[in-house]
């Protein structure tokens, strides 16, 4: 069983930057892929980012491209998902996600796990 917690959430301008950290609990989160999902107001949950067990590869979804960024330190049982240039559209409540195994997933029905997630605001 795999516990994530979320937090770093918050209002910022557009433009600005947050860091959203994601803390795992078991003495196993150095073989699960990590990932994060967002809900914006009125849609279903899209797909943000994945990281490999091992930080080697990362996937993103086309519109946080060049602006954000996930990492992952196997020593403190955490990611990240460094969000830069944010704006209105980036509003949204992020969830952790994780799974066991090779493969870097991109749908909802993947992943095992889930935070309770994170509120993110970015006012214009």
């Amino acid at each position: 069983q795999v516990q994530l917690v979320e937090s770093g959430g918050g209002l910022v301008q557009a433009g600005g930057s947050l860091r959203l950290s994601c803390a795992a609990s078991g003495r196993t989160f150095s073989s699960y892929n990590m990932g994060w999902f967002r809900r914006a107001p009125g849609k279903e949950r899209e797909f943000v980012a994945v990281i490999s067990w091992s930080g080697g590869s990362t996937y993103y979804t086309d519109s946080v491209k060049g602006r954000f960024t996930i990492s992952r330190d196997n020593a403190k049982n955490t990611v990240y998902l460094q969000m830069n240039s944010l704006k209105p559209e980036d509003t949204a409540v992020y969830y952790c996600v994780s799974r066991r195994g090779i493969g870097l997933y991109t749908t909802t029905r993947d992943y095992d796990y889930w935070g309770q997630g994170t509120q993110v605001t970015v006012s214009s």
